[in-house]
């Protein structure tokens, strides 16, 4: 799995003209990808570093602060850009394998406490963020 994490202090998506989720305070907006290879034993450990990790003011976590996380699936961030001009995205996971993982994801955040909202998986959405720092940073588990 790969995320890029911003801490931001606001998020939200919306596809076609509705918003189907909000942070509409502090916290971290999350896209995510899962690889093709991916086993759940990721899914555990990236909702785990995304409520741990200190990326929050003041080297908080959303577990400590209890700050929200927008999840974005992002299969993109799987692309391979090495050869050619169009990149390539063999390495990203079949829908229905991402699918399962990202909803994963969620239900970990969910046990630990963690605020979780999602996007649409699949759907063009429109994804918007005010970041805080900025500060972002790239996780792979």
């Amino acid at each position: 799995m790969r995320a890029v994490i911003s801490r931001v202090s606001s998020a939200s998506v919306t596809v076609d003209g509705e918003l189907v989720a909000e942070l509409a305070g502090p916290g971290l907006l999350v896209l995510l990808a899962v690889a093709r290879d991916d086993q759940p034993a990721a899914a555990a450990t990236m909702a785990r570093k995304i409520a741990e990790l200190r990326l929050l003011r003041e080297e908080r976590s959303v577990a400590d602060t209890g700050a929200g996380v927008l999840v974005v699936s992002q299969f993109t961030l799987y692309g391979d850009t090495r050869k050619g001009r169009r990149p390539s995205w063999s390495a990203a996971a079949a829908p229905e394998h991402a699918t399962a993982l990202i909803q994963r994801v969620l239900a970990e955040l969910a046990q630990r406490g963690v605020p979780a909202a999602t996007g649409r998986f699949g759907a063009d959405m429109a994804v918007a963020s005010v970041n805080d720092g900025p500060f972002t940073v790239l996780v792979d588990c």
